[in-house]
């Protein structure tokens, strides 16, 4: 069965029932349908005085382009945790339209370990990414708009750096020239689209703390720069006020179910390779609230997604996870020991143990942050025990446990060795570990970058090209030293060279361009050829998609 007809064919519980099982009552809840609800966040000022639940950060290796299961681990997990009693809470980000249409699919889990209404969550959901893509496209109408009404701030249409967004990978959109077609039709200047997931808005409505919050942080972006070099905010154009208004009900967390009727909390979704990678501060700290142990992932390798929760998300929001899931795949592994792609389902120890630096290096980096660290080897049906013999003799040389995860055929029961590992950990545990930041805030810009590609990537050098050198002092000048950095870069290598597997050293990560993302609170530093708006590959996801007369959607994975 694929994993739509497994969805499909699972019978949901009614979403009040959910709701109800956490405690809610029908104040503290909107139901979108049968099976979909959004919680009102302002539930977690009112559940100020509840102790906090536990955090379980899933993160993984350097992945292959298909991606390793994290997701898939993450929703087996938390059934896991559910069947073996505990009060859990999965929560996860909302997913991009672009690769469920693209190469990667969706991020709904896989298998018998799927969050449902899939076809929802993998589609418009709640509508809370049309939302965030609205906001920020009204905010580029009017700053063009306000450029054509007589330029009263003298923005410089030369320096406008607010780009449109959709959620969509569509490669003819990263540049063009807009506003041509004469006077009426605004002011011709060089423009561009990035994809919403990497928008700026994006990452406000994920680290945002409240309504409030959020309107102060939409105030602080920064849209260009007048002719005289002065900043312009989004505050300074009126237009905070209506882009709040735009995600006022997208703000608040949606809640649904697993296939084992385990509650879910999806919110927020920003990529990891050109993003920041964390669903939103609000969806954490609520399900912190509601359940005694969350289930969370972050976006791509450990490399991004985990040190972008922890050096930006946890940071900014104070949040402290109790230990971090690696998930490990074999056919990974091996590609990154030289597996040519067309055998990666072919066994091979010998390449499993070249390819067995990556892990390493991942569980370094997770321990060198403070966090005890479990592996989950996300189990494939072409793996053998003498494979997975390679990985088990790493994880006991470097101390750490490890268990296979077949939550993906057995759904939650195929996670409960990986739960239990888990909860010696946990249960031993009077509170969480401290962390300890790759960076400290006071830091300047440049030592944040190269602290980054050098502790966590193990890079020798960073260079900065001349444009971004100009805008490290530009963004230093403007009082943004203090800001944490959020480097984009690809998510295949520990380096921004994607040919460069394993665990590779001795390389200079290329610093091309700088992007200040002042409401969000951070700096984007892109890295080698990465795009900010991805494209689609030769053979598209979208192609196998199809709805009957019946409404019935197939070929959604």
């Amino acid at each position: 069965m694929t994993d739509i007809e497994i969805a499909q064919g699972t019978e949901l519980t009614p979403i009040a029932q959910i709701a109800e099982g956490l405690g809610l009552t029908q104040e503290d809840y909107s139901p979108y349908g049968r099976y979909k609800a959004k919680i009102d966040h302002r539930l977690i000022a009112r559940s100020a005085d509840k102790p906090d639940g536990k955090v379980i950060l899933v993160t993984a290796i350097s992945p292959t382009p298909a991606g390793e299961g994290k997701t898939t681990t993450s929703v087996g997990l938390a059934d896991a945790l559910h069947r073996l009693g505990r009060k859990v809470m999965l929560c996860l980000r909302e997913p991009s339209l672009g690769p469920v249409f693209g190469v990667k699919g969706g991020a709904a889990g896989g298998g018998w370990a799927q969050v449902v209404p899939m076809e929802d969550i993998n589609l418009h959901f709640t509508g809370d990414l049309h939302a965030i893509g609205a906001a920020n496209n009204l905010l580029a109408a009017m700053i063009d708009n306000h450029i054509y009404q007589g330029n009263a701030l003298g923005i410089d249409p030369r320096r406008v750096t607010w780009r449109r967004c959709v959620d969509m990978n569509d490669r003819q959109l990263r540049f063009l020239v807009d506003g041509l077609g004469g006077k009426t039709n605004g002011t011709p200047r060089e423009d561009g689209f990035d994809i919403t997931v990497a928008s700026e808005v994006m990452a406000i409505f994920c680290l945002a703390s409240d309504l409030a919050d959020l309107k102060a942080r939409l105030s602080r972006i920064v849209v260009g720069t007048t002719y005289a070099g002065e900043p312009v905010t989004a505050g300074q154009l009126g237009a905070a006020g209506a882009m709040a208004a735009l995600l006022k009900d997208a703000f608040d967390p949606n809640l649904v179910q697993t296939l084992e009727h385990t509650p879910a909390i999806i919110h927020g979704g920003p990529f990891a390779n050109i993003a920041h990678g964390c669903n939103s501060v609000a969806a954490t700290r609520l399900s912190c609230k509601l359940a005694d142990y969350v289930v969370t992932e972050a976006g791509f390798g450990a490399d991004l997604g985990a040190e972008k929760f922890l050096d930006i998300k946890c940071r900014a929001a104070g949040i402290r996870p109790s230990a971090a899931v690696v998930v490990a795949t074999l056919r990974a592994l091996k590609h990154h020991g030289g597996c040519p792609k067309e055998e990666l389902n072919t066994p091979n120890p010998a390449l499993v143990r070249a390819g067995l630096p990556n892990l390493e290096r991942h569980i370094q980096n997770m321990q060198a942050f403070g966090l005890p660290v479990v592996v989950a080897i996300n189990a494939f049906p072409t793996d053998t025990a003498e494979e997975r013999a390679e990985v088990e003799a790493l994880c006991a040389k470097m101390g750490v446990p490890c268990a296979l995860s077949e939550v993906f055929a057995k759904g939650g029961a195929g996670g409960e060795a990986l739960a239990t590992e888990l909860l010696r950990i946990l249960d031993a545990q009077s509170c969480p570990p401290e962390l300890q930041f790759t960076y400290s805030d006071a830091l300047p810009l440049r030592e944040k970058i190269e602290a980054v590609c050098k502790k966590i990537y193990r890079a020798s050098a960073v260079t900065f090209s001349a444009e971004a050198t100009r805008s490290l002092a530009e963004f230093e000048k403007m009082g943004c030293g203090s800001f944490p950095v959020c480097i984009a870069k690809t998510q295949y290598s520990f380096s921004d060279n994607a040919k460069l597997l394993a665990a590779p050293e001795g390389f200079t990560v290329n610093v091309r361009q700088l992007r200040l993302s002042a409401g969000a609170g951070f700096v984007v530093a892109i890295c080698g050829n990465i795009m900010t708006m991805p494209g689609l590959p030769k053979r598209p996801a979208a192609e196998q998609i199809d709805l009957d007369e019946d409404g019935r959607i197939t070929g959604l994975f």
